[in-house]
């Protein structure tokens, strides 16, 4: 097995432990991106780069900038002001810093020193039509339910955010 995988797995580990104890939700989605792209280093380091791919463009890309319009829609906890002061500190910078120059630092190894071999072995390319036809064949009520869960999630939270935002 590659170090870098085992990097990307640790990065990916304590990226994600951070998203869960976040108490900002901001913060918390920029861990899940963290998160999110090491996995997709990963997927890369596997032998799998549509994966890898699929990973950044849907869930790093349009999961993510769901997850922001509900948290800036929804707008809870403390005012713009007292807010910004909070994040100019340096402590709050240094968890994200360490696990992205980390990462970084990881990828521009493996750059560096070419491709490696899969971990997986030698299987045949996978084509984006086969994918879809995978998908979108015996899964398609399984990826159907999930976008019917992510809009009643939308949903939900903007009715919970705007009971919270009424004045009693």
């Amino acid at each position: 097995m590659s170090i870098s995988l085992e990097i990307y797995g640790l990065i990916a580990i304590c990226a994600t432990a951070m998203v869960i104890t976040r108490t900002t939700p901001v913060h918390a989605l920029l861990y899940l991106i963290t998160a999110l792209l090491a996995l997709a280093c990963a997927f890369d380091t596997l032998g799998a780069p549509f994966a890898s791919m699929l990973e950044i463009i849907v869930y790093a890309g349009a999961i993510i900038v769901l997850f922001v319009f509900v948290v800036m829609m929804v707008n809870l906890g403390q005012p713009d002001e007292l807010r910004e002061q909070h994040w100019l500190s340096a402590g709050v910078w240094a968890g994200p810093a360490v696990l992205a120059v980390l990462l970084l630092s990881t990828l521009l190894f493996a750059l560096w020193h070419g491709a490696a071999e899969p971990v997986s072995g030698p299987v045949g390319p996978i084509s984006p039509q086969e994918v879809g036809m995978s998908l979108y064949g015996p899964y398609i009520l399984t990826v159907e339910l999930s976008s019917f869960l992510l809009l009643a999630g939308l949903v939900s939270a903007y009715h919970i955010g705007r009971r919270i935002g009424e004045k009693p």
